[in-house]
């Protein structure tokens, strides 16, 4: 079984109903009924390795497996230096898959065309900003160069080796405070960044859908200062 063959099982196992269920933490967000629902879409890129190898030694994920990754400007008003999928918005008459692979372009420079789309993950909820987002799940079937196309909207584009992701040793739990509240969500600390909140959540959920999640020990702690 390949990498790839695991991301089109779970999606055919989505659209059959029967892929494991998603964590309940995140299946109790949800958007505020009463204001305006902004719908968005997110490309989740994975494929074979660039020329970055994994830091990781451990036999956790294929050495040779990356996924898409960049992270916000710091001058951002909305989410600053987050580390997150590239996405946004859906345009009106635009479908989620249409978006999501515009948004990859506009903000990673990828050629849409060298990308093959595996399948749509059902939306989640990002109560900030009352977002429901729809992550595409899609594979490098002809990979070409990324980079920073705008600095005032991202610091920097970067592939992760997924086995870094997966490595215990860069799994722990982000605690961010905020209107005297306490939120949690899983964390990974690779290249020098730490991915945390929405992204982490998906990432997390989808490793755990896959198969691939090992444990970690969630009682390490990373508080976030924003």
């Amino acid at each position: 079984m390949t990498a790839r063959q695991d991301l089109i099982d779970l999606v055919a196992a989505v659209e059959a109903g029967t892929a494991p269920a998603p964590d309940p933490r995140w299946r109790k967000l949800s958007v505020a009924p009463g204001e305006r629902i902004r719908r968005a879409a997110i490309l989740m890129l994975f494929g074979p390795l660039d020329s970055v190898p994994a830091a990781s030694v451990k036999l956790l994920a294929p050495a040779d497996l990356d996924v898409l990754l960049l992270q916000r400007a710091q001058t951002l008003e909305d989410h600053p230096g987050l580390v997150a999928f590239p996405g946004g918005g859906i345009d009106p008459g635009e479908s989620v898959i249409e978006a999501a692979l515009r948004e990859g372009e506009e903000e990673t420079g990828l050629d849409p065309a060298g990308v093959e789309v595996l399948g749509i993950m059902p939306e989640l909820a990002l109560p900030r900003g009352n977002f429901l987002v729809t992550p595409v799940l899609a594979w490098w079937a002809s990979q070409s160069p990324v980079r920073v196309v705008d600095y005032g909207e991202s610091a920097q584009v970067f592939r992760v080796p997924v086995r870094d992701l997966l490595d215990p040793d860069n799994r722990v739990t982000a605690t961010v405070s905020r209107a005297g509240q306490t939120f949690e969500s899983p964390a990974f600390t690779v290249n020098g960044l730490v991915v945390w909140g929405f992204t982490a959540m998906i990432l997390s959920q989808l490793f755990e859908q896959l198969g691939w999640a090992v444990p970690w020990d969630r009682t390490r702690r990373h508080v976030i200062d924003v």
